[in-house]
């Protein structure tokens, strides 16, 4: 179900389960095993997920497998996506989302928790889990609001309100829209930026974003922040960034 190529610094990871690239619980797991392994690839910058076909980018779970009822079940499922979309939101890899069409439930909840979020212009994502008794167990409670404000995410979820590319936009739920079939070229080139960035000048700016997320007192986020600053002069990246910019030339980073 996940596929994944590494070109250089940049990985794609392909969501391809037919017809809807439904998550099953193998697939979770292909998919946290998968990140953990980028992680351990120093030469991987960043990484890009789309779904593979041109209608779904991922349709969430399958309901199939909560239609007995199975309390014991629905906890593993539970922890799966929980544990799944954790670890996607603390990869080290610059991650980005292409959004290549309906993005439903725990779908969403992946590009949710994605550092960036690009879709194409006939996008449609939801959080739509009460409407079939359920809720979004794949950290959508918690990624939503902050990204959209609590207002938009009562919407979405509460009323099973559907967003398409421009309203998504407008709150703040992507950052760009492209045209049809553009989603993966264009998430890409970003990618490809990172690798332009001292890896460990990103990997500390990364971690410190997401301490804001957290709800870290902002007196210790901004002690934090300048410690990182510091801990950058520890590794050469500091001195070969700052000396080619001197130069006028491209730094050529060593990762340290």
């Amino acid at each position: 179900m996940i596929e994944c190529t590494i070109n250089e610094s940049v990985a794609e990871i392909v969501l391809n389960n037919p017809s809807a690239n439904t998550f099953t619980g193998e697939g979770l797991d292909q998919l946290r095993e998968l990140i953990a392994k980028l992680n351990d690839d120093a030469q991987v910058r960043a990484a890009v997920i789309t779904g593979a076909g041109e209608k779904f980018f991922c349709a969430g779970a399958d309901l199939k497998q909560f239609a007995d009822g199975d309390k014991v079940r629905a906890r593993a499922v539970a922890q799966r996506f929980g544990a799944t979309f954790e670890a996607l939101q603390r990869a080290r890899p610059v991650t980005i989302a292409a959004i290549n069409g309906f993005a439903m439930g725990g779908g969403l909840e992946c590009a949710l928790a994605c550092d960036m979020r690009i879709c194409e212009e006939h996008a449609q994502m939801a959080l739509p889990e009460p409407s079939v008794g359920l809720l979004p167990c794949g950290c959508g409670t918690q990624t939503l609001p902050w990204l959209v404000g609590e207002g938009w995410a009562k919407r979405m979820i509460l009323t099973n309100e559907r967003v398409n590319a421009e309203t998504a936009l407008r709150i703040g739920l992507v950052e760009q829209i492209v045209p049809r079939g553009q989603a993966r070229a264009s998430a890409l080139e970003i990618a490809r930026r990172v690798a332009t960035l001292s890896p460990q000048a990103v990997t500390y700016s990364k971690t410190l974003i997401h301490l804001a997320r957290e709800g870290t007192a902002r007196h210790v986020g901004l002690s934090v922040e300048r410690e990182r600053f510091v801990d950058l002069f520890d590794g050469e990246d500091q001195r070969e960034g700052v000396n080619a910019f001197l130069e006028k030339r491209k730094p050529a980073w060593r990762g340290s």
